[in-house]
């Protein structure tokens, strides 16, 4: 069987975020993928507006798409990348993060989310896999949210990241050509991708560094102190990413462990199954608000005053 790779980036033309997925992208292909790629860079991607009319329809089961999708090259490019097996992002890190052009194009993936779009039956369920480049010119400490916002934005089409890799101190264009460990490591992500993809679904599981990362579930690098979730649901500690609630313990060796509660799965972002219970607080929270006729008659009541205010622009 011939598996569908396709790999995004949003770096710069023949510069190193390019050039690690496209290493990465040889190794899927040597292994027998039919392999795509493309530079968002080539595309008119238009920000997300804030309408919401996503979510409405979600909130009513329907599927209305995004508003956009006949303004830019969003929809034109999620009708592949859906249809994708495995799909390597690449990104630059300018400060902390992924470049905001790859956040602007992943960023509007809700009106796609497969959680939904499955659920009505609007797509057919599909098993895909994932894996993440992030390039950045100094050390971990200048990317440290690279890796994270690029795997959060992922899992809205179910994408199960199987590796992820994280190039640092490369600054000047191309200059990860000097590094023949960044590009081996990059090789790999590819060879991950295809291991991943000849295992069955039920049984595809993480393949990069067990010790990566705080989170066990999602090897994310990212902690916070949790706090009341819709329904009451709480943890001491929540990744940021995945979700996965649960404490932080000391080992006998005196090292701090993120030990998962026995609940501490319950609304696991990366499954469809726990951001289903999402989409039931979007119904609950917006379709609550729209049903309510009280509500959106207060809203109506105080908005003018806003609407009036005025001050000095540039």
């Amino acid at each position: 069987m011939s598996f569908k790779v396709m790999g995004v980036t949003a770096g710069r033309k023949d510069s190193n975020s390019e050039i690690l997925l496209k290493e990465s992208l040889l190794a899927c292909q040597e292994m027998g993928a039919e392999v795509t790629l493309i530079n968002l860079r080539d595309y008119n991607i238009l920000d997300c507006t804030g309408c919401t009319s996503c979510t409405i329809g979600m909130s009513m089961g329907k599927n209305t798409g995004c508003s956009l999708k006949n303004a830019d090259d969003k929809q034109r490019i999620m009708d592949v990348l859906l249809n994708q097996d495995a799909v390597i992002f690449s990104a630059p890190t300018y400060e902390l993060m992924p470049s905001s052009l790859f956040l602007k194009f992943m960023h509007r993936n809700l009106a796609y989310e497969t959680a939904f779009l499955t659920k009505i039956g609007a797509i057919e369920p599909r098993d895909r896999v994932g894996a993440l480049i992030a390039v950045g010119g100094s050390t971990r400490s200048w990317q440290s949210m690279a890796l994270e916002c690029m795997q959060i934005t992922t899992v809205t089409n179910s994408f199960k990241i199987v590796d992820m890799y994280m190039a640092t101190m490369v600054p000047a264009p191309a200059q990860v050509l000097l590094y023949d460990e960044k590009l081996a490591r990059a090789r790999e992500i590819g060879q991950n991708v295809m291991k991943a993809l000849n295992t069955p679904p039920a049984e595809r599981k993480w393949l990069g560094d067990p010790e990566a990362g705080w989170c066990p579930n999602c090897h994310s690098n990212c902690l916070c102190l949790g706090e009341p979730q819709w329904g009451g649901l709480q943890y001491p500690i929540e990744c940021t990413v995945c979700g996965a609630g649960g404490d932080l313990v000391k080992t006998d060796d005196g090292k701090w462990k993120f030990v998962i509660a026995a609940n501490g799965l319950e609304r696991d972002r990366t499954t469809e199954e726990g951001r289903g219970v999402h989409c039931d607080e979007i119904a609950d929270v917006q379709g609550g608000f729209f049903m309510d006729p009280t509500k959106r008659q207060t809203v109506a009541e105080r908005l003018p005053k806003y609407q009036k205010i005025t001050f000095k622009g540039i």
